[in-house]
């Protein structure tokens, strides 16, 4: 068996001597040995678990920390954040790096302009409408995301730009715009969460949510005019009927003052007319009872009714005679005697 030896130069010194093949040997033991350590451990973060595959077959879970596993690629090991909550972005992406670059600061950045054909979608009334939306999800089964569908990401995306479309086809653009947008992220939430679990994807769909929705930029100035006519027209029928309730409830009301005025006038008239049919009657009831003390009594109900109008009085007797030159005809003048 081939030794190193040690040997002495002639000046005396001690060199080693390798025996042939004996230091390709030890690199390649100490290039084994490296590589047994860093492929034999390997950690998994606080939000993901480890899935561990023996020949790219699934063997085990393992949970956050650092593990062991069989080195030279007998088994493998992938970290899956499943305590993490990953976005989608469609119609726009975000970006930082832009900023950090011109401002040195991180505030963040939209780019849309490359990805009009994510976005560009065709309502249900026949218009075209810029839809932003981004998609929210967790991952609640590592081996079913991991194994049951290649490219989980790609097919997520589009899934969701597939969920979309039929969505925003079911509705009109102003329902988009406006009103309908909770309609819309309620629907494409649960449509796409069906979807996701029919494809035993291992995905929890958090939420959908659009962001801008805007008319295409060939048609932006056209749509706001028809939009800004649409509100003025909202504003003129808003004000006709406050007009229409200030005054249609003021006519209602004198309408119905003149009513009662004149059913209560009705009824007054009624029952004074009933009143006097019922006391003529009791008195030509009377008349033809007793017609000469009936004809005295009105006679003298007459004269109460006549003399208090009367300024001035003169009772005389008839037989009496002379009496006129005794009486004064014209009243003293105030003042005198």
């Amino acid at each position: 068996m081939a030794r190193i030896r040690v040997l002495r130069d002639e000046r005396g010194r001690l060199r080693l001597e390798f025996p042939p093949f004996a230091l390709l040997g030890a690199l390649l033991a100490l290039l084994a040995g490296v590589i047994l350590l860093f492929t034999s451990w390997f950690q998994v973060e606080p939000d993901s678990v480890g899935v561990v595959t023996r020949f790219g077959r699934f063997d085990r879970m393992v949970e956050p920390g650092l593990h062991w596993k069989l080195p030279f690629g007998v088994e493998a090991a992938e970290s899956v954040a499943t305590k993490h909550v990953h976005k989608m972005e469609f119609g726009f992406r975000t970006s930082t790096s832009a900023a950090r670059r011109v401002s040195n600061d991180s505030r963040t950045r939209y780019v849309d302009s490359r990805y009009a054909e994510e976005s560009l979608m065709l309502t249900g009334d026949l218009n075209a409408a810029d839809v932003e939306w981004i998609v929210q999800y967790r991952i609640n089964d590592p081996v079913r995301y991991l194994f049951r569908v290649a490219e989980s990401e790609e097919t997520l995306r589009d899934l969701s730009q597939a969920v979309m479309s039929l969505v925003v086809g079911d509705h009109s653009v102003l329902e988009v715009l406006t009103a309908g947008r909770r309609e819309v992220n309620a629907r494409a939430h649960d449509e796409l969460q069906r979807l996701v679990d029919q494809y035993e994807m291992g995905l929890s769909i958090e939420t959908v949510q659009l962001q801008n929705v805007d008319p295409p930029e060939a048609v932006r100035a056209s749509f706001n005019d028809v939009n800004q006519a649409e509100q003025e027209k909202q504003r003129t029928i808003n004000e006709a009927r406050q007009e229409y309730n200030r005054r249609i409830p003021l006519a209602q009301g004198e309408a119905a003052r003149l009513r009662q005025e004149a059913e209560g006038y009705a009824a007054e008239r009624t029952n004074r007319a009933t009143g006097e049919v019922s006391r003529f009657a009791a008195l030509q009831a009377e008349h033809e009872r007793a017609p000469e003390l009936f004809r005295k009594r009105l006679w003298l109900e007459t004269l109460g009714e006549v003399l208090p109008k009367l300024q001035r009085k003169v009772i005389v007797d008839d037989g009496l005679k002379g009496i006129v030159p005794l009486l004064p005809l014209v009243e003293p003048t105030e003042g005198k005697r």
